[in-house]
């Protein structure tokens, strides 16, 4: 399985974005997916993750009320949509997964995409 993430871009401090988070492969549909986010100078730290079957969902305390995850289970395409967006949640965004279950711990995650990057200005 290889994830695909995108959309990614540069906005103003109050503005939306979405990310999506494509899952190729055989099994994909089997994989719990969820986002991390690296800032500059700063450990990798969770965000959001949504389980594999789409039952249930987690959130980092910090962006619980502005970004939400979803999923579509046809296409194995995970989204997180950002809103009321901050200059802290600047940092390159991961898509990760892991089978069967929910990448919501750095030692959970079985599959890194490569990050997309996402800048908030002030």
């Amino acid at each position: 399985v290889q994830l695909q993430a995108s959309g990614g871009g540069l906005v103003q401090a109050g503005s939306s974005l979405r990310l999506s988070c494509a899952a190729s492969g055989r099994t994909a549909s089997y994989y719990g997916m969820g986002w991390f986010r690296q800032a500059p100078g700063k450990e990798r730290e969770f965000v959001g993750a949504i389980a594999w079957n789409g039952a249930n969902k987690y959130y980092a305390d910090s962006v619980k009320g502005r970004f939400a995850i979803s999923r579509d289970t046809i296409k194995n395409t995970v989204f997180l949509q950002m809103a009321s967006l901050k200059p802290e949640d600047t940092a390159v965004y991961y898509c990760a997964a892991r089978m069967y279950g929910t990448p919501d711990e750095i030692s959970r995650v079985q599959l890194w995409g490569k990050g997309t990057q996402v800048t908030v200005s002030s």
